[in-house]
């Protein structure tokens, strides 16, 4: 057998050198390609909604709720919250109205609080504390903190809904659905 030293170095580094550098090009590619993927994978993540519950539900909910010059004590059994992505949260919960006038009884039912831009049924919401109230004609009517209306979207009825309560969170594909009874408004992250 011969000796594989006396082989000219030309040969070698024609053959293996672009080889290897097509390997380091076929290499950061896959890393980049894997980089995208990971990235797209949680941008997908930020967006979609967790209904919270048990503690983690509880350190979100405020106590009480200031609406047109009155603060109202918040009903806990009947109050809800979303996570989308990390650190975005959408709150809501009924109050006890007893203190108001019947003409904000009729109209004000609840609260609505988002840290971060929201659309309600396709309406955009910015972050902020709203008041809201379900009418009876299928709306739902959010208002600033003074009473004035600022949108009003039509609610959908789930027949399929098997326990409803007066107010509650599912999760829906990515967002969630805001329940008073079996009406409800679809909440998704902007």
């Amino acid at each position: 057998m011969g000796d594989f030293t006396d082989l000219p170095r030309v040969r070698f580094r024609e053959y293996c050198v672009p080889r290897g550098e097509s390997m380091k090009h076929s290499l950061k590619l896959v890393v980049l390609i894997a980089a995208l993927l990971v990235a797209a994978g949680s941008a997908v993540a930020q967006d979609g909604a967790t209904v919270l519950a048990g503690p983690e539900l509880t350190r979100v909910i405020p106590t009480g709720f200031y609406f047109q010059g009155l603060s109202a004590p918040t009903q806990m059994r009947n109050s809800a919250a979303a996570r989308f992505g990390k650190d975005r949260y959408v709150i809501s919960g009924l109050v006890d109205t007893s203190g108001y006038s019947a003409d904000v009884r009729a109209k004000y039912v609840g609260f609505l609080i988002t840290d971060a831009p929201i659309t309600l049924n396709g309406e955009s919401l910015q972050p902020g504390a709203y008041g809201f109230g379900f009418a009876t004609e299928g709306k739902l009517t959010v208002m600033d903190l003074s009473g004035k209306d600022l949108m009003s979207v039509s609610v959908t009825n789930d027949k399929d809904l098997k326990r409803p309560r007066p107010l509650m969170m599912t999760a829906d594909g990515g967002g969630v659905r805001l329940y008073n009874g079996k009406n409800y408004v679809r909440i998704a992250a902007q």
